[in-house]
């Protein structure tokens, strides 16, 4: 463990001067019940144990160690979010989760665990995760109000779709190289008590609005900000209209579905054609189950990875904003002791600090930007290939049921049909 912490204080860079320390959190545990009682007095940006008396001589050694400091153990922590159950009480009604987890980390008492925890505890720890992390890209979380529109509450559909939300979460956290190794993440991850939350005061506090563009902001800044716009109305776009042909396929697979038995009915009257409109139902009843699969398909391979970098684009919106408002407290002290608004010695010592944490902020945002962009990239292009994949069975199915029907037995059309491409040539002839 001490190992893990004295690496942790490297890869941040920190020095036990560098920044004001809030009180700690109280965590008041109690391992002979249900849940876990944490009493939060808004806690410093880190543990205090965490911070080094060393920082690295460069920037860039900086963003090398926030890179790979600890990227040879994220694989040794394996999260599963499963079993959902709902309860309802006379106040309210709410769904938990199991969240299995197994690790060979040191820092674990055991290797594995099992708690259950709530929506707003998945919530409570984004936003304490957002609190300890303010320049690092927190996964995305997904939204309660867009999840129950999606489908109907409390059906098997829409625990299944809150379950692997949450698991994604959970996943993405625990693959991260420095929030798996939050002490807050443990905690959520491994520990129970009483009242889990029931008394938790606010975690993260809202970012105030700048008023006027900063003055100091890095041009490399300013492009981050300009991908993001683009970024997200890109990926908004893409996510209406992969929702609305997933909407219309559903149309037409409810269509096929009728369309089909039709020809059962019809056949009744006609008995020259009982074998053909037989052939005709199985091929449209092939055509149903493969675009059945098609859809299920895009359901799970393209449209949760697309909505998702959604939700990091609005993520990245709220990093951008937490790094400027760090940028923005500095350059109101630089102000301030340029017109001499205040003690001029305690100016100096408190921009000194700030100075430390922009660097700190600004590092550590370069490193979260590379990694995450790399990411991206690699999901998307996965996405879209096993969309394309899965779109090319799709179409061979039909393809190959509509031909083997143009060549049954029973079928009027004995040869493929001949399709005229200079239609002008042939009434030339029948002119002639």
């Amino acid at each position: 463990e001490s190992k893990c912490r004295a690496s942790q204080a490297r890869s941040l860079g920190l020095h036990s001067g560098s920044f004001a320390l809030l009180q700690a959190e109280v965590l008041a545990l109690d391992e002979d019940e249900d849940d876990l009682e944490v009493f939060s007095n808004y806690a410093s940006l880190m543990d205090m144990n965490s911070f080094s008396t060393m920082m690295p001589t460069s920037p860039l050694s900086m963003i090398n160690q926030i890179k790979f400091e600890d990227e040879r153990d994220l694989k040794e922590l394996f999260i599963t979010v499963d079993k959902p159950e709902s309860y309802v009480t006379t106040i309210e009604t709410f769904i938990t989760y199991s969240i299995m987890t197994k690790s060979s980390r040191g820092e674990f008492d055991s290797s594995e665990f099992a708690v259950r925890r709530r929506y707003q505890g998945f919530l409570w720890l984004k936003g304490k995760l957002e609190e300890a992390h303010p320049t690092l890209i927190i996964p995305p979380f997904p939204e309660k109000f867009i999840v129950k529109g999606m489908v109907e509450h409390f059906n098997d559909d829409f625990l299944e779709t809150c379950r692997k939300a949450l698991h994604k979460f959970l996943s993405r956290t625990a693959d991260h190289p420095t929030l798996t190794f939050n002490k807050v993440f443990k905690i959520f991850l491994t520990k129970q008590g009483p009242g889990l939350l029931s008394r938790m005061g606010p975690t993260v506090r809202t970012v105030p609005q700048l008023k006027d563009i900063l003055k100091n902001r890095l041009e490399e800044f300013m492009e981050m900000n300009n991908f993001i716009e683009i970024f997200s109305q890109k990926t908004n776009l893409i996510d209406k209209i992969s929702w609305r042909i997933f909407k219309e396929e559903r149309e037409y697979f409810d269509e096929m579905k009728e369309y089909g038995p039709i020809h059962i009915l019809w056949l009744v009257s006609e008995e020259d054609l009982v074998d053909t409109l037989k052939d005709v139902d199985s091929c449209i009843d092939r055509c149903c189950k493969a675009t059945e699969k098609w859809m299920f398909g895009l359901s799970e391979a393209l449209l949760p990875v697309v909505h998702e970098y959604v939700l990091y684009s609005e993520m990245l919106v709220g990093v951008m904003k937490r790094r400027d408002q760090i940028q923005a407290e500095l350059d109101s002290k630089v102000e301030a002791l340029t017109y001499k608004k205040a003690d001029s010695d305690l100016l100096t010592e408190e921009i000194g600090k700030l100075e430390d944490k922009v660097e700190y902020a600004n590092n550590a945002l370069k490193a979260e930007w590379e990694r995450w962009q790399q990411n991206m990239q690699n999901d998307i292009k996965l996405a879209f290939t096993d969309m394309a994949e899965e779109s090319i069975h799709y179409y061979e199915q039909c393809l190959t049921t509509w031909e083997s029907f143009l060549t049954s037995p029973t079928s009027t059309w004995k040869k493929p049909l001949k399709i005229n491409l200079n239609p002008t040539e042939d009434f030339l002839k029948t002119k002639k």
